[in-house]
C-alpha cells in the first residue's frame, strides 16, 4: 500500500510517501521553489516523492492532507464573535482567502493532485484528513523506537489544539487532553520573537539562540501578568496583552507598556534588553515543558516520551527535560513542526484508518532524516559543467584525508552528499562544516559564509561513540535536537577582566577547546553522526579525528540566510561561489574555490531572499 502525505497553506508545506507502513521519502516545497517556509501546494516534493520512487498518482492507494481546514474556519469565526468588534479589520484580511480557497481545501486539494497526474479528478485515490495535532502524534510515535510512549504535541495552533497529550501503544495514538487556542506556548513564545524583532514562524530558533546573552530579569513580570501557570503545567494566556487572536500583529501596546517601549525593529540593533527579554521567556518555557512533562509521566506512567509541534525544535528546553525531568528516554520528530505533519499523516492512515499491525524492531524509523533526493555522478556532473566548473573526482578515502588537512588548516568547506535532510537542520546531507577548534571559525562563517547575526552558535556534528567524552549526554542525538553542556575538563576558565562582560562582548571570550561550537553558557547543540545512517560523513569525521584527534565538526546548514537549504547541486555550486566558503565537495567531486571560472561580483543575489 502506498501513501502520500501533505501538509501545506500555512507554513512549511511538505509531501511524504509511506510504502507498506515504511517511510519511503520526505521534502520540504521550500527546497526546491527556493523560498523559504513556503506554503504553497507543495508540487514539487510530490512530484519528487513519486518520480524518485517509481510511482505515480494512480499508484497511490491514500492520500492524507495533515489537517481539517473545516475545524480550524470555525475555530476563526468562534474567535471573531468572541473578541467582536475588535478583531473586524484582521476579519476582513483573514476572509476572502478561506472563501476563495481554504475552505473548498478539499476540492483545491484534488485539483492540483490531478494535474499532477494529468488524469480526471474522479480517478484520485481517496483523499482523507487528520487533525493537525493527531499528524503531530503520528509523526512522534509511530517513527520512535517505543512500544509504549507518552506523546506531547506543542505548537502555535492546530483546529483548536495547542498543546495534546497522547499516549501511543502498539499501533494506536489515544488523545487524552488538550490546552486550546487562544492559549498557546507556542505563540507566547513567537510573541516575544515578533517583539524582539525577529520573523514568526522563523526566528524562534533566533530568539532560544539570544537568550544565553541575557539574563532572566523580566520571568517575574511575565508571570505576574501574561500567564497563568498551574503546577501540573497547564496555563492560559492574559489576552488583554496580546494581539494574535484577531489582529495583525502579535502584541499591542499593552504589551509594550509592560516592557517600557514598542517592539524592536527588524535588522536594528540588538541591545541588552532584547537579549534579557529572551533569557526571561527562554525559562518560563523551559519551566512550562517540564512541568507538562512530569505531569504526563504521573499520569501515563510510561518512561519514555515522544514530542513533536513548533516547541519541540526548542532543544534547550528538550535537553533540560530530558536531564531534570522523569523520562529514561525522550525521541523527538526532526521535522517537529508543520513539514513533519506530511509524515505524521500518512503514518497515521496507515496505522490507525487501516489498523496495520507496527514493528519497532527496526528502531528509528525515521533512517536519520535522509529522506529527500540523492544525485548520481552522472547528474552532478552534467550539473557542473553547465557552470564550466573545475574539479577532480576522488575515491573516498583519498578525498577524506585530503578534507581533514583543509579543515585542519581552518578551511570551510562544503558538504553535499547522500539523500537530502527532511526537517530543518542539515545533517550532513546538505552542510557546511569547519573545524571547531578554531577560535575565529564562529564569526567567519557567520559573517562571510552565512551573512546572518554575528551571535548565531553552530552546533558540533560527532562520532555517536564518542559523544559522551566531550559533552555531558550520555545517549544518541542524532537530529541536533538535544541541547548539552560541554564537558567540565574541556571548558577554559574565564579571565576576571571577562566575566565582567554583557551580552554580545562575551561572544569574545573562548569558552572551551572547542571555541567554535562552545555557546556562552557553555552548550552545544548536539548531533550525534552513526555508521549506518551517513556512512560518509561518519567517515570523514572518522579521518579528520585521525588526522587531529577531534571527532568533532562544525556543522551548519548550506545556505545563506533568508535562503532554504540547497537541493541540488546547481543549488550548492551558486551558494559556494557567492560566499566565501573554500573547497566544495559534491559525493566524489572536489571543487577548490580558486580554481573556478571568475563569478560575477554583486551583491544583488541577497535580495531574492527574503531575511529570515
Amino acid at each position: 500500500m502506498n501513501i502520500l502525505g501533505i501538509s501545506a497553506y500555512y507554513h512549511d508545506s511538505a509531501a511524504a510517501l509511506i510504502r507498506e507502513g515504511r517511510i519511503a521519502y520526505a521534502a520540504q516545497e521550500e527546497r526546491y521553489t527556493r523560498k523559504k517556509h513556503d506554503s504553497s501546494f507543495p508540487k514539487q516534493a510530490v512530484r519528487s516523492c513519486l518520480n524518485d520512487t517509481g510511482l505515480s498518482i494512480a499508484d497511490l492507494d491514500e492520500i492524507v492532507f495533515y489537517d481539517k481546514p473545516l475545524i480550524k474556519f470555525e475555530r476563526l469565526l468562534e474567535t471573531y464573535v468572541a473578541y467582536a468588534p475588535r478583531g473586524f479589520q484582521s476579519f476582513l484580511a483573514a476572509m476572502p482567502v478561506w472563501l476563495k480557497e481554504k475552505l473548498f481545501l478539499k476540492s483545491l486539494l484534488r485539483k492540483e493532485l490531478a494535474q499532477i497526474g494529468g488524469m480526471k479528478t474522479s480517478e484520485l485515490p481517496p483523499l482523507l484528513f487528520a487533525e493537525h495535532h493527531q499528524s503531530h502524534a503520528a509523526s512522534a510515535f509511530y517513527p520512535s523506537p517505543y512500544q509504549r510512549a507518552a506523546i506531547l504535541c506543542m505548537d502555535g495552533v492546530g483546529e483548536w489544539a495547542t498543546t495534546s497529550i497522547w499516549l501511543g501503544e502498539d499501533n494506536a495514538i489515544e488523545p487524552q487532553w488538550e490546552i486550546d487556542f487562544p492559549h498557546s506556548l507556542g505563540l507566547l513564545y513567537s510573541a516575544f520573537t515578533y517583539y524582539t524583532g525577529f520573523k514568526v514562524n522563523s526566528g524562534e530558533y533566533k530568539l532560544m539562540g539570544l537568550a544565553p546573552y541575557g539574563e532572566p530579569k523580566y520571568t517575574k513580570l511575565i508571570r505576574n501578568n501574561l500567564l497563568d501557570l498551574k503546577e501540573d503545567g497547564s496555563f492560559r494566556l492574559n489576552m488583554d496583552y496580546f494581539n494574535y487572536a484577531t489582529g495583525l500583529t502579535m502584541t499591542n501596546d499593552r504589551f509594550n507598556r509592560l516592557f517600557d517601549g514598542p517592539p524592536r525593529k527588524p535588522e536594528s540593533d540588538i541591545t541588552q534588553r532584547e537579549m534579557d527579554i529572551a533569557a526571561s521567556i527562554q525559562e518560563i518555557t523551559e519551566e512550562v515543558v517540564l512541568r507538562l512533562g512530569t505531569t504526563v509521566h504521573n499520569e501515563l506512567k510510561t518512561d519514555q516520551l515522544c514530542l513533536a509541534g513548533g516547541v519541540a525544535l526548542n532543544c534547550v528546553a528538550n535537553g533540560r527535560l530530558l536531564r531534570e525531568g522523569p523520562y529514561r528516554d525522550i525521541w523527538i520528530q526532526p521535522a517537529a513542526g508543520d513539514a513533519g505533519g506530511a509524515i505524521g499523516a500518512a503514518l497515521a492512515a496507515w496505522f490507525q484508518f487501516n489498523d496495520q499491525p507496527r514493528d519497532v524492531n527496526d528502531g528509528d524509523a525515521m533512517r536519520g532524516a535522509y529522506l529527500g533526493p540523492r544525485y548520481s555522478n552522472e547528474k552532478i556532473r552534467r550539473q557542473l559543467d553547465q557552470f564550466h566548473a573545475n574539479y577532480v573526482e576522488l575515491p573516498d578515502e583519498p578525498l577524506f584525508q585530503r578534507l581533514a588537512a583543509f579543515l585542519a588548516d581552518e578551511q570551510i568547506v562544503g558538504w553535499f552528499q547522500g539523500p537530502m535532510e527532511f526537517g530543518p537542520r542539515a545533517l550532513g546531507g546538505r552542510s557546511i562544516i569547519g573545524d571547531p577548534r578554531s577560535p575565529k571559525m564562529q564569526s567567519v562563517m557567520n559573517l562571510k559564509i552565512k551573512y546572518r547575526e554575528s551571535f548565531r552558535p553552530f552546533a558540533p556534528a560527532i562520532l555517536a561513540e564518542r559523544v559522551a567524552d566531550y559533552f555531558e549526554l550520555d545517549r544518541p542525538s542524532p537530529y541536533m535536537l538535544l541541547v548539552a553542556p560541554v564537558r567540565p575538563e574541556l571548558r577554559l576558565d574565564p579571565s576576571e577582566q571577562s566575566t565582567q562582560l554583557f551580552g554580545i562582548e562575551k561572544l569574545k571570550v573562548p569558552r572551551s577547546k572547542l571555541p567554535a561550537i562552545t555557546h556562552v553558557d557553555y552548550s552545544a547543540r548536539i548531533q550525534t553522526v552513526h555508521e549506518h545512517t551517513n556512512p560518509r560523513f561518519y567517515s570523514l569525521l572518522t579521518a579528520f579525528e585521525q588526522f587531529t584527534g577531534c571527532p568533532v565538526l562544525v556543522n551548519t546548514s548550506f545556505n545563506v540566510r533568508g535562503e532554504p537549504i540547497v537541493c541540488t547541486p546547481e543549488d550548492a555550486y551558486r551558494c559556494f561561489m557567492r560566499t566565501e566558503m573554500d573547497y566544495l565537495v559534491i559525493e566524489n567531486f572536489l571543487l577548490y574555490k580558486n580554481d573556478q571560472p571568475a563569478w560575477e561580483k554583486d551583491d544583488s543575489w541577497m535580495q531574492e531572499f527574503e531575511l529570515d
